[in-house]
């Protein structure tokens, strides 16, 4: 298994770049996020790598972070869920983000994700619940500590606040406030 390239960035065509190691250029498959954090074409690139043999082709998935590959790593075990929806959703929202969505359980949040339907977003919330968060790096209880948290998040969310504006109206409420409580003291702190 090949686990890491280092070399020269010859080629950038997203989502796939090129990398000459000593003489051999590697095809890497990239999420956007990572392909936006690149060098320029010419300079020295190092990245982690996942690499995919299937019947009819043999691709190499490269990451800049390890946390996005142990988030590439969960999501292609899951049923229906392939390297190329994996790579959609990690270019869709960034692993603290899809990280803080499982814990929130917002289906929601993953839709808006290209090629993502409601089913397979519930899919995901179902079978990562409690795998992504701590495992790579990102901390689960951050911004909602307790169920009702997540259900005042997305309450805000509905009504059209920003999640950044939800998370800092949730950070102000004390852990044990219940769902209807928490909605009207957070949205009395958004008023201010």
């Amino acid at each position: 298994m090949i686990g890491k390239l280092t070399g020269t960035l010859l080629e950038k065509n997203p989502p796939q770049i090129l990398i000459d190691c000593h003489g051999v250029g590697y095809e890497v498959d990239v999420p956007m996020s990572t392909f936006y954090n690149l060098p320029a074409v010419g300079e020295k690139v190092a990245l982690l790598t996942h690499f995919v043999v299937r019947e009819d082709a043999q691709i190499l998935y490269g990451f800049g972070a390890a946390p996005e590959r142990e988030a590439f790593r969960q999501l292609i075990k899951i049923s229906g869920v392939g390297p190329r929806t994996a790579l959609s959703v990690l270019s869709g929202m960034g692993v603290s983000d899809l990280a803080q969505a499982i814990t929130a359980q917002e289906a929601g949040r993953l839709i808006k994700v290209p090629g993502i339907g409601k089913k397979t977003a519930e899919r995901l919330l179902l079978e990562l619940k409690g795998k992504l968060g701590a495992d790579i790096g990102v901390p689960t209880g951050g911004v909602v500590r307790g169920e009702s948290h997540g259900d005042i998040l997305q309450a805000l969310v509905a009504l059209g606040y920003s999640d950044k504006e939800a998370a800092l109206a949730l950070k102000a409420l004390p852990e044990d406030v219940g769902v209807s409580e928490g909605i009207k003291l957070a949205l009395k702190s958004l008023a201010k």
